[in-house]
């Protein structure tokens, strides 16, 4: 995977704020699957589990900077339980949340998120979303 020193280097036009939210997930990632793969699309970090498959099918997490926060997508986050409510889109059944701030971010439950839609198999999922309260 690629290094931090990289990541710093190649976002280095990011407000310092939007750099350490991207950082940490990368952090976050690299704690849940060790073994991740990562592929930098546009501006885009791809991570997934290259020994299970590609983006699609062993999709961790995708981090996008964006003008004022960092999205997290899901490819599968329609799956994924999501108690408070953070997941946000209308694509079936890809979401994200808008990380603004590093400070006011919840780790915990993005860690979390992380890690169930690591864990996630798509060739096993029912045809019609769960509904997660």
């Amino acid at each position: 995977m690629i290094t931090i020193r990289e990541l710093e280097k190649r976002f280095s036009f990011l407000k310092e704020d939007l750099l350490n939210i991207l950082l940490e997930i990368h952090n976050v990632v690299a704690e849940i699957a060790a073994d991740a793969s990562l592929d930098m699309v546009r501006d885009s970090l791809v991570y997934f589990s290259g020994t299970r498959g590609g983006h699609v099918s062993a999709g961790i997490c995708i981090a996008t900077p964006k003008p004022d926060h960092v999205r997290l997508g899901f490819i599968h986050g329609t799956y994924l339980p999501d108690p408070l409510h953070l997941l946000e889109g209308k694509t079936f059944p890809m979401r994200f949340m808008r990380i603004r701030s590093f400070d006011t971010a919840p780790w915990d439950e993005i860690r979390q998120l992380i890690l169930a839609h690591s864990q996630l198999d798509p060739y096993n999922l029912p045809p019609v979303p769960p509904v997660f309260d």
